[in-house]
């Protein structure tokens, strides 16, 4: 059987909003979920550190992050691909 093997690590796409760290970049993920007790819709955002060996990913830049083993204290997400290049100021 060659079938493809399905990750069981997460991803998450979202916008590099710091690259000033060695080797890591800090993604804002955002995501809308429905207000429990009123129903409204409501975005919540978190922030990874994430994990950029070439430095590839600058500010703006929408990537995708992938779980992986711990890095350091902060980091357990490596940046993996670009989604979308940042506009040009």
């Amino acid at each position: 059987m060659t079938e493809a093997k399905t990750s069981l690590k997460r991803t998450l796409i979202g916008k590099v909003v710091s690259d000033k760290r060695a080797k890591t970049v800090t993604v804002l993920v955002e995501r809308r979920v429905k207000h429990a007790l009123y129903g409204k819709i409501v975005a919540k955002s978190s922030k990874y550190h994430a994990h950029d060996e070439k430095g590839e990913f600058h500010l703006g830049d929408m990537i995708e992050i992938t779980e992986s083993k711990p890095i350091s204290k902060t980091k357990n997400w490596v940046a993996t691909r670009l989604v979308e290049k940042a506009a040009a100021v």
